[in-house]
């Protein structure tokens, strides 16, 4: 039962998107993005953040604009 209600609280911190470490794999910063996607920094560094989460439209902005596939900007909610 422990071990349950440990991996039910690890799973709600994982982070939702990998904004974040695309960015440092690119050697991109928060601001750069902002600017190509016309966000401020506040918006982009609360997506990095997983503060709230960028919709569709946005994400697929940002994976244009990152020359990613949208899938890896995001996390799995399926179990392997």
């Amino acid at each position: 039962m422990y071990l349950c209600v440990l991996m039910s609280e690890l799973k709600e911190t994982e982070p939702m998107n990998r904004i974040k470490k695309v960015l440092k794999e690119q050697g991109r910063t928060q601001t750069w993005l902002a600017e190509q996607i016309g966000k401020s920094y506040v918006v982009v560094t609360n997506y990095c953040n997983n503060n709230t989460q960028p919709s569709i439209q946005v994400l697929t902005d940002i994976s244009q604009v990152l020359d990613v596939d949208i899938r890896e900007l995001l996390v799995s909610t399926k179990d392997d």
